[in-house]
């Protein structure tokens, strides 16, 4: 494809990151849009899939089109080794060309050639947060379908859906951080009227209780709601 056509889709998914920011989508749905867009412009790709790796939780799937890469996801997870999640903590690129001839990842190798006709994966490390790391996967049925042109057009992804990522993550916290604010005032409201107090030293009464019992000032706020709906 010649570079105006790559440039082109470098200008969409601008486009798309940015609407995606004004709406302030959700994590899934807009990682979906994207992950459904590289089936369509990458040269091989017929699925993809953004698969989580965290040393805590394990291997999951953020967003995936069709049913193979959450299955091939979770044969990773099973075995604690694949391509995906390869190129998720070692931060490089992974292809392979033939399931049938690759000697990496045997028990994965296996269990996806049993249970799955994909033949060819390319997969690209996409984005770090916290303890998880990301890896967008392109799979075809199809052997030896991801050459230079799909790796280059793969990587444009790839970054983009780490710019996504950033965006949903920054979105997520800011509601997170209302829904927080919203739930201390509320219990600030029922420690007022419980104890006739003004709105600072119930502040400091919930402050105190949460240092003092070693607990998040917000689950306190939560109990406390929880108690005065029981109560009522």
């Amino acid at each position: 494809m010649p570079d105006n056509g790559h440039n082109e889709i470098v200008g969409q998914l601008t486009a798309l990151v940015s609407d995606l920011e004004r709406r302030q989508s959700r994590v899934q749905g807009g990682l979906a849009e994207l992950v459904e867009s590289a089936t369509h412009h990458v040269p091989g790709a017929q699925y993809a899939g953004v698969t989580l790796a965290s040393r805590s939780q394990g291997i999951s799937t953020a967003a995936a089109t069709g049913r193979y890469p959450t299955l091939l996801d979770e044969i990773q997870q099973r075995h604690q080794e694949g391509p995906c999640v390869s190129a998720a903590w070692e931060h490089h690129t992974v292809r392979i060309d033939d399931m049938y001839t690759e000697d990496r990842w045997p028990r994965y190798r296996e269990d996806a050639l049993k249970d799955t006709p994909i033949r060819a994966i390319l997969a690209f490390e996409v984005f770090i947060d916290n303890d998880t790391l990301g890896a967008l996967n392109l799979y075809s049925d199809r052997p030896r379908v991801f050459q230079q042109e799909s790796i280059e057009l793969g990587a444009v992804f790839a970054t983009h859906i780490a710019l996504a990522w950033s965006v949903f993550r920054r979105s997520d916290q800011f509601r997170s951080a209302l829904a927080s604010r919203d739930m201390i005032g509320q219990a600030k409201g029922i420690v007022m009227e419980r104890f006739k107090v003004d709105s600072v030293r119930a502040f400091e009464l919930l402050t105190r209780l949460s240092q003092e019992s070693n607990t998040k000032l917000v689950d306190i706020a939560q109990q406390i709601i929880d108690t005065n709906r029981t109560d009522a």
